[in-house]
C-alpha cells in the first residue's frame, strides 16, 4: 500500500467517530419513541407491529453506526499505542466492545420484537422483552463511561488532549456515568426519563465529535502525505 492509500485510509478510520454520529442520529430518529416501561399490549403492538418497516431501516443503520463506533474507538486505540500510552489504548478497546455488544444485543431486541414476535400476541413475553431493551439502555452507561474515561485520561497522558479538554473529558465521564443510576420507578431520573434518554446520548455524541475533531487534526503516520498548507 502507498503512502497516499495509507493517509486516505487513515483519514477515513480517524473520521470514524462522526460517521457514528451522523448514522446514531439518523437510526434514533427513525426508530421514534420506544413505549416506556410497562406500556400497555396496544401502545407495544402499535409500535413494534405497527411500525414494522421503519424499525427494521433504523435497526439498519444502526448496524452502520455500530461498525464505524468500533473503528472510532480503534483510531484512539492506535494513536495511544503510538504515544506509549497502549494500557489506555487496550482500555478503550475493551469499554468500546462491551459497549458494541450491549448496542448489538439492544438493537436485535428492537428488530425481533418488530419482526414477528410483537405479533404473535404474547403481551407478557413483548412486554417483558420491551423492558430489558431500557434495562439495557441503563446499563450502557457504564462501558459508555470506560470509554470516555480511558480516551480522555489516555489522550491527555500523551499530551494529544489540553488541559480544559481533558476536565471536560471528566466532566463527561461523570455525566454519562450518572446514567447507570436511573432506575426510578417513573419521571426524570427512570431508565425511559429524560436524563436516560436524551442528557446522556447528547453528552456521549459531543465527546465523540471533539475527540474526531482531535484525531483529524493530528499529523498522518510517518511516510504519509501531510495536508498541504497554504500561504498566508
Amino acid at each position: 500500500m502507498n503512502s497516499s492509500d495509507s493517509a486516505m485510509w487513515e483519514r477515513i478510520w480517524r473520521s470514524a467517530g462522526l460517521q457514528f454520529v451522523l448514522f446514531f442520529v439518523i437510526a434514533w430518529i427513525f426508530y421514534g419513541d420506544q413505549p416506556k416501561v410497562g406500556a400497555s399490549a396496544a401502545d407495544l403492538v402499535s409500535f413494534y407491529d405497527g411500525d414494522r418497516t421503519r424499525i427494521l431501516i433504523a435497526t439498519i443503520i444502526m448496524g452502520f453506526a455500530l461498525l464505524n463506533l468500533l473503528w472510532f474507538a480503534a483510531a484512539i486505540t492506535s494513536m495511544l499505542r503510538d504515544a506509549g500510552q497502549g494500557g489506555w489504548g487496550t482500555a478503550v478497546t475493551a469499554a468500546s466492545a462491551a459497549l458494541g455488544t450491549i448496542f448489538f444485543v439492544t438493537t436485535s431486541l428492537g428488530a425481533a420484537l418488530s419482526y414477528s414476535i410483537a405479533g404473535s400476541g404474547n403481551e407478557t413475553f413483548v412486554s417483558g422483552l420491551n423492558d430489558v431493551a431500557w434495562a439495557l439502555f441503563v446499563i450502557a452507561s457504564f462501558p459508555a463511561a470506560m470509554l470516555v474515561m480511558a480516551g480522555s485520561f489516555g489522550l491527555w497522558r500523551a499530551g494529544i488532549l489540553s488541559k480544559a479538554m481533558f476536565t471536560a473529558g471528566v466532566a463527561a465521564v461523570i455525566l454519562v456515568l450518572l446514567g447507570g443510576t436511573t432506575w426510578a420507578s417513573d419521571g426524570f431520573w427512570a431508565p425511559d426519563g429524560a436524563y436516560s434518554r436524551f442528557v446522556v446520548p447528547i453528552v456521549g455524541v459531543v465527546w465523540v465529535v471533539a475527540i474526531s475533531g482531535i484525531l483529524l487534526k493530528r499529523p498522518y503516520a510517518e511516510g504519509a502525505p501531510k495536508p498541504a498548507v497554504s500561504a498566508p
